[in-house]
């Protein structure tokens, strides 16, 4: 009790010299929306909330039963670098409420949340953390849009460091400073293999508060871009052909109540338990309608093909980038290290939603002793098709399309968001595609003015 009262009083404090403060939140396609209060009301809305039009919200409600309230988590405040508004700003990130004081049922963050309560009621705590890539980019003479770095050859460029060739390093630096200001704990950065492409890792958590996390990472990388470099950040999975696409690998873990690993076992396979094997097999079985999820966009389906780092294979095994899921294997024997990384979710998914999906396959994996089959430790990329038919590979959905008929014949994703958050996601994705079949009916591997205009911003 005496350390809430601090937090609060620290907390007042600290709104004493905020001008404004925006209110966000995540609508059901993952796009952060919200609006914007002065200081002085802060403390009202946080008592209250702040009512708004749920009707005009992607996937929220029907125009009849519009008034929604916004209500700040105060664990959620933080404050942006002055540059971004010339005055003092400050964020949180909201939960949705009815106005009966219940919660909406399909706000992502609260789906993501019961997702994690359900795990732990089974006696398990979830650990989630992410791996987000983007291009910092630049309006080229054309009215088009280009990596920022053109100077060099697009060869060789993961963990490009040279002065000179690596245009971004002070980028990344300043964007990893506003995180850590905002209470987000980096990890590392690096230069990614694209031409200004790259990366920053933060510390795992519980996988609603890794989702506030990457949504504030979003924010924040396109914020410094735009006010301090006049340049884009863009989180589009394939913003160009021929080009790495952006992915965002997601590492899973579960411990027990008492803190044990329970995904560890020194004796396994890559020293992974049979319970770590377990949820593999879940995410194994339900693979194809995952993708709906984590690879949400037309534009995923176009990164997720042979040929690069992306992974279309449904296979598991260690240290092995070809397979959809790898356990890491840097540090043989370290407990704390044994998780498992999910290779085929991008940065434009919903990460509330993608969480809880995933988390719904492995949980389903566990209770149903569903084996993943024998790692694959060779390059599945530089096998043939006979050969990965004889190992029993799989392979991820090839479009938008074909990973939404996938829920015909699998639940899973009914039953980790609800029926009808379910049903108003698949019929926004499915509209989606229809939008984008009108105008390229022939399948096509190019990148098209259709998704550029939709995504490369998002």
């Amino acid at each position: 009790m005496v350390r809430k009262r601090d937090e609060n009083r620290s907390l007042s404090s600290q709104l004493g010299r905020v001008k404004y403060a925006l209110l966000h939140f995540t609508d059901l396609l993952g796009l952060l929306k919200g609006r914007t209060i002065p200081g002085d009301i802060i403390d009202e809305a946080l008592k209250d909330g702040v009512g708004f039009d749920g009707s005009s919200i992607p996937g929220y409600v029907e125009i009849s039963e519009s008034d929604m309230v916004m209500k700040p988590d105060p664990a959620t405040f933080a404050l942006f670098p002055e540059y971004f508004y010339g005055r003092s700003v400050a964020s949180f990130i909201c939960d949705i409420f009815r106005p009966t004081g219940k919660r909406f049922e399909s706000d992502p963050r609260y789906i993501s949340e019961r997702s994690d309560e359900i795990i732990r009621g089974e006696g398990y705590e979830p650990t989630a953390a992410a791996e987000l890539e983007f291009y910092l980019a630049k309006s080229d003479n054309n009215g088009g849009i280009t990596p920022l770095e053109t100077h060099v050859s697009d060869h060789q460029r993961y963990f490009d460091i040279t002065p000179g060739r690596d245009l971004t390093e002070t980028y990344r630096m300043d964007l990893a400073d506003a995180l850590s200001d905002m209470g987000i704990i980096i990890e590392r950065h690096h230069h990614e293999v694209g031409a200004s492409q790259n990366e920053i890792t933060f510390k795992f958590s519980s996988p609603t508060e890794t989702a506030d996390r990457i949504m504030r990472y979003k924010f924040v990388a396109k914020g410094v871009a735009d006010r301090k470099y006049g340049s884009i950040a863009t989180f589009m999975p394939k913003p160009w052909f021929g080009k790495a696409g952006n992915g965002m690998h997601v590492h899973l873990g579960l411990r027990s109540n008492g803190g044990r690993n329970v995904f560890y076992d020194p004796g396994g396979y890559a020293c992974v338990s049979q319970t770590c094997r377990y949820f593999i097999g879940g995410l194994m079985e339900h693979a194809k309608v995952l993708s709906s999820v984590v690879a949400p966009t037309v534009n995923s389906y176009k990164r997720l093909v042979p040929g690069y780092e992306a992974p279309v294979y449904v296979a598991w095994s260690k240290g092995n980038r070809s397979a959809f899921v790898r356990i890491p294997d840097y540090f043989p024997g370290n407990e704390s290290e044994a998780r498992l990384e999910f290779r085929c979710p991008d940065p434009l998914c919903n990460p509330y939603l993608a969480y809880a999906v995933l988390f719904e396959a492995g949980m389903d994996g566990i209770k149903r002793k569903t084996e993943p089959g024998d790692p694959i430790e060779e390059n599945i990329y530089h096998l043939s098709d006979a050969r990965r038919k004889e190992l029993g590979v799989g392979t991820l959905p090839s479009s938008l399309k074909e990973a939404l008929e996938a829920w015909q014949s699998d639940d899973l994703c009914f039953r980790a968001l609800g029926k009808e958050t379910a049903e108003k996601l698949r019929e926004m994705k499915m509209t989606e595609w229809n939008e984008y079949e009108k105008s390229f009916p022939k399948p096509t591997s190019e990148v098209t003015a259709w998704e550029l205009d939709r995504y490369m911003l998002a």
